[in-house]
């Protein structure tokens, strides 16, 4: 939208000189002297930038104008798009439209995503991008890698070709990077602008390097956080200096290795801020909004950094006066500003080149554009299509651009696959802890080889290490049928896991009776289906062998043995359908998850059984008020062969009692839950902390008959949670029959 608000209003104009020069011509008359040419020097302060906005916005209204525009990280994302002659006004409605926290982080809304990324995220929360390659475990470059913020510049610059020089911009611009190799001051003037602004804000260790030219760039405000010499070189008698970087704290709040490393990335800054501040003269204006409390990632605060801006620059009114145009020269100016290269609104595609980088094909990125040579060039539908191939978690980064190659427009596709792969690791940890000391603690390692072979073929590895349980799901996926998503997946599966055994009537504090050892191996094949973005169909055959094992046994002479070994082995069909619609894997806000799994057994009569399972989860927000809604069923299909059976007891599932306490043929369980955001409070360790209160009701059963008839077990709980780097963290207390009480802590999904 902001792309073609400015595109339209450059097409108005016909003349291709820059502002600069037709605003310093209207307001030269024979008996006047030239106008002062006024620089705009824009710094670095990330979400603080809003403040640059209202400083735009002031200055317009007192109708002075922009000659030349200097600036660095998020200075040279708003003075970027204003350099392509958009308001002050519509660059805010713009950016009041965006959410640009989720942008800068590289959050993509979860029910666009594929079913594979959706079940890694939901299974390992610890966000620590991780890879493997030649012996040698390797790391992300930055914890963000920036794909949606270049995406969005691409889509708001559209009409700008990409090889075009910043002084034909409506406003003259320059952007200040920091080449990483050597250390220097590296001014962007030329080339591709949405590639230059994001290249100054690649904030060392949040956002990862880019690379222009054959150098790697980060943030510019390590070097010149504000380049007031480089708007002096480009021709400006005047400078109106922004300055919005974050003041260095209290080393007594410096209390992380990650803080520190930030008040040293802060010291260099200050320092290049100072020495460019000398520069500053006394016909210079210097504008430092007063932005309290308002931190580097604080994008939910935009108003209020507007606001400051505007004050600010308001408390220098009197000099800026001085700097104003009389109406008439002030529309000229306008109008001048609306000129510039820009693409022809009928653009069109003469051909198609993509690089790849890595084991990916060009030919697989191809097919996921829709666009063709002679096609009218359409930059927002283009990035539409990458951005969707982008979730697929294969790429680093994905960018298009049109440039022109001997008189021919060649639509640039640029495919970078990740620099920490081939081969990438996930994490996840689990802990549950009822303080009576049968807690468990479960560590995950998630292992991923995706392009085996250059028709996607992918192997995935799931292990488990946990003091009650021991699994590897190995597994390979192999795309067929073209870019249906439909694939062929083998696997194996190997479990053993201790459950405790209950006699009835026992409550959260007794002691087991005995526990079983169960073991499970299955081998198997699926066929697995997409169902768009919502989720998957897996159709499929295996062989199963199950073996329970009490590890310690009760025995009566005239009965011997209470608990008995059995085993199973049996081939089985199996479908499986997963929808998984939820916004957050760890505490949703609004969606829903579906899932049910049937097996159907073909072993000997007397040791074949089938069953099946469906559980679902809804979610429902108002402000800052949640409530999710969660339903499970499962049924022993067998008429003669209890099979597995299963459990029911533990956190989130009849919380006041112990874990996995009741076992049956057949269950039931609902739940419902309250959640009151805290994000007032601040809670060391969490991350959108909750309040909250759950009604839970379920039981099992050993008969078909007997399901549902009751009696039903009933848990009440209160606790507190949130988003821990390690996974979703709960504490609460929770109540049951009869009085039965529980006090928990919960760590990851893992139980």
């Amino acid at each position: 939208m902001l792309g073609l608000l400015a595109g339209v209003a450059f097409l108005t104009a016909a003349s291709s000189s820059s502002a600069a020069e037709a605003s310093s011509a209207t307001a030269t008359t024979p008996e006047a002297k030239p106008r002062p040419r006024v620089g705009l020097v824009l710094s670095g302060g990330g979400a603080r930038g809003y403040a640059h906005l209202g400083v735009l916005q002031y200055l317009e209204k007192l109708h002075v104008p922009v000659d030349y525009i200097a600036a660095t990280s998020m200075g040279a994302l708003v003075g970027g798009l204003y350099a392509t002659g958009i308001s002050a006004e519509d660059l805010e409605n713009c950016l009041s439209q965006t959410n640009l926290s989720d942008i800068a982080f590289d959050r993509n809304e979860r029910a666009k995503l594929p079913q594979s990324q959706r079940e890694d995220d939901f299974q390992y929360p610890i966000s620590i991008a991780a890879g493997y390659d030649d012996g040698k475990l390797k790391l992300a470059p930055g914890l963000v890698q920036g794909n949606n913020l270049l995406t969005l510049l691409q889509n708001w610059t559209a009409q700008l070709p990409a090889n075009i020089s910043f002084e034909r911009l409506p406003i003259p611009f320059r952007a200040v990077a920091t080449d990483l190799g050597k250390g220097t001051e590296v001014i962007l003037e030329r080339g591709s602008l949405p590639r230059a602004m994001r290249a100054s804000m690649a904030v060392p260790g949040l956002f990862a390097p880019y690379a222009i030219d054959g150098r790697t760039l980060v943030d510019g405000g390590l070097v010149s956080n504000l380049p007031v010499q480089e708007a002096r070189d480009m021709g400006a008698d005047v400078i109106i200096a922004v300055n919005i970087a974050t003041p260095l704290q209290d080393p007594a709040n410096l209390q992380s290795p990650t803080a520190v490393a930030q008040q040293m990335v802060g010291i260099l800054i200050q320092q290049n801020v100072k020495a460019q501040k000398a520069l500053l003269g006394k016909d210079d204006v210097l504008i430092e909004p007063e932005l309290a409390g308002m931190s580097f990632t604080d994008f939910a605060r935009g108003k209020d950094g507007v606001n400051a801006g505007w004050n600010a620059a308001q408390k220098q009114s009197a000099r800026l006066t001085e700097l104003s145009l009389p109406p008439a020269q002030w529309q000229a100016y306008l109008a001048a500003r609306q000129t510039g290269a820009v693409l022809a609104h009928d653009t069109r595609v003469d051909a198609i080149e993509i690089k790849t980088t890595g084991r990916i094909p060009a030919a697989y990125v191809r097919s996921r554009l829709s666009v063709k040579e002679g096609d009218v060039y359409d930059a927002d539908k283009i990035n539409q299509q990458l951005s969707q191939l982008a979730t697929n978690g294969d790429f680093n980064a994905l960018t298009q651009e049109i440039v022109e190659k001997d008189g021919r427009n060649v639509l640039l596709i640029d495919a970078e696959e990740k620099s920490w792969g081939p081969q990438y690791l996930l994490f996840g940890l689990g802990l549950s802890n009822n303080f009576n000391g049968r807690g468990g603690v479960n560590l995950q390692i998630g292992h991923r080889y995706p392009w085996i072979n250059q028709s996607g073929l992918e192997w995935r590895n799931d292990l488990v290490l946990g003091n009650n349980r021991a699994s590897l799901h190995s597994e390979l996926r192999q795309p067929i049928l073209g870019t249906s998503g439909i694939y062929l997946s083998p696997y194996v599966d190997l479990n053993r896991r201790y459950v405790d055994i209950y006699l009835d009537g026992s409550d959260a504090k007794a002691s087991p009776a005995t526990q079983y050892r169960i073991d499970t191996y299955t081998a198997g094949v699926d066929l697995g289906m997409p169902l768009a973005r919502l989720g998957e169909v897996r159709l499929g055959v295996n062989y199963q062998h199950n073996k329970y094992t009490p590890t310690y046994n009760l025995s009566d002479p005239s009965f011997g043995s209470l608990y008995d070994t059995a085993q199973s082995n049996q081939p089985v069909a199996r479908a499986r359908l997963t929808i998984d619609q939820l916004d957050d894997p760890l505490f949703p806000r609004k969606g829903y998850y579906l899932f049910a799994e049937a097996h159907r057994g073909f072993g000997k009569e007397d040791d074949r059984y089938s069953d099946a399972q469906f559980k679902s989860l809804w979610a429902f927000s108002h402000d800052r008020n949640t409530v999710n809604v969660a339903l499970e069923a499962a049924s022993n299909l067998s008429s003669n062969n209890p099979g597995p059976g299963f459990f029911l007891g533990g956190f989130q599932r009849l919380s006041a009692y112990a874990a996995d306490q009741f076992y049956g043929n057949y269950l039931l369980y609902s739940r419902l839950t309250y959640l009151r955001d805290l994000n007032d409070f601040a809670l060391p360790g969490l991350r959108n902390p909750v309040l909250g209160t759950s009604l839970e009701a379920g039981n099992v059963w050993q008969s078909r008959s007997a399901m549902g008839d009751g009696p039903y077990r009933k848990s009440v709980s209160m606790f507190l949670g949130g988003s821990s780097p390690v996974g979703p963290l709960y504490f609460g207390a929770a109540l049951g029959d009869q009085g039965v009480w529980n006090v928990y802590l919960q760590l990851g999904r893992v139980f």
